[in-house]
């Protein structure tokens, strides 16, 4: 599960900034690829386990859906596996927070509510859009994919020429489509608490890329976040 734009990380940032782990205060290089290795292994673990459910999910449905789930969740897990080390990660909780809360809060939607017909094409091609766009921006950030905002390139092509933080505008179609096909209070209330998260996450990353003159020079270009011509 994906952060957004970009990588959520970007070029190299101003080694001071205050929450923030940098050279001089990393772990000894042993630790530090332990660490590193022990996460991207937890990580690649979660996507397996939602590419294996969504793959069952295709195989007692035929529903084309999960065959696309299923690609992006594996392209997750292989992604965590060949993502090169970052330069600098955030050191703040809230951060992590943010990541955890917006990557993983739509499992608490439920497939309750009303069921309209309209609502279940129409979220059906949301999902379908939000779901290729994800994979779009997964082969597209390559070894800079990220979880919690780090520092791992600055990407700039295909989805990133759109907005900045392409993932989580994906993310924001899903949960839209979701709540389309399963219409209720609770199910809205985790997409607009899921989608704050992920805008947080979009701040938190560019806040640690603000001395970073690449990504300056890139926000200066795309001027919206997650949504084309609003934010």
């Amino acid at each position: 599960m994906p952060s957004g734009a970009l990588s959520p990380d970007a070029g190299s940032a101003n080694s001071g900034i205050t929450g923030l782990i940098t050279a001089s205060t990393a772990p000894t290089p042993p630790t530090q690829r332990l660490l590193r290795a022990g996460a991207n292994l937890v990580g690649a673990g979660s996507a397996a386990l939602f590419s294996y459910s969504f793959l069952q999910f295709y195989l007692e449905t035929h529903r084309p859906i999960g065959i696309i789930f299923f690609t992006q969740q594996t392209l997750v897990a292989l992604a965590f596996l060949v993502r090169r080390p970052a330069r600098m990660v955030t050191h703040r909780l809230d951060d992590w927070l943010l990541a955890f809360a917006g990557t993983f809060i739509g499992v608490l939607s439920r497939p309750t509510g009303a069921h309209l017909a309209w609502g279940v094409w129409a979220g059906a091609a949301l999902q379908l859009v939000g779901a290729t766009i994800a994979v779009t921006c997964i082969l597209t950030l390559g070894r800079s994919f990220g979880f919690a905002a780090a520092d791992r390139g600055v990407v700039t092509r295909g989805a990133y020429t759109i907005v900045r933080h392409p993932m989580y505008s994906s993310y924001l179609l899903l949960g839209s489509g979701y709540v389309l096909q399963s219409l209720s209070v609770w199910n809205s209330a985790i997409l607009v608490i899921g989608t704050v998260c992920n805008g947080g996450r979009a701040l938190a990353e560019e806040r640690l890329l603000a001395n970073n003159t690449d990504y300056l020079a890139y926000r200066r270009r795309v001027r919206r976040r997650i949504v084309p011509g609003v934010w």
